[in-house]
Formats: C-alpha cells, structure tokens, sequence
C-alpha cells in the first residue's frame, strides 16, 4: 500500500465546494454528500473540475442547483 495520502486536486477541490455548498444551503455536509450520491451530482460536479475550479463557487453552486431541480 502506498505511504502516499495526499488527495488529487480534484478530490479536494469536491471537499471544499461540499463544505462551501452545505454552508450555502444551511445544511450539513453528510447530508449533502447523500443528496448528491443519490442524485449523481457527484460524478457530475467530478467531471465539472475543470470548468468549477476557474469560475467563482457560486456559479458551481447555481449549476448545481439548477441540475438538481431537473
């Protein structure tokens, strides 16, 4: 097993936007993370790294949002 623990820079770019958008939302973060499981947000919001990244976090947030509601 590798020693090394550190996450890709997408991974931690998913836990910050999860912490942020629960703060957002006025939730928890479990919750949230079972929300987007269940949705598949998170594969989606996986593959959105290279655009989410660059732009500011809430506009993540209203794509989000805006998938969500679909």
């Amino acid at each position: 097993m590798s020693g090394n623990k550190e996450l890709s820079a997408e991974m931690s770019f998913f836990v910050y936007l999860l912490e942020k958008y629960a703060e957002y939302k006025d939730s928890d973060v479990p919750q949230i993370l079972k929300r987007f499981d269940e949705s598949g947000m998170t594969e989606y919001i996986m593959q959105m790294y290279p655009m989410y990244h660059t732009e500011r976090i809430e506009n993540a947030f209203y794509d989000i949002d805006r998938k969500m509601r679909k």
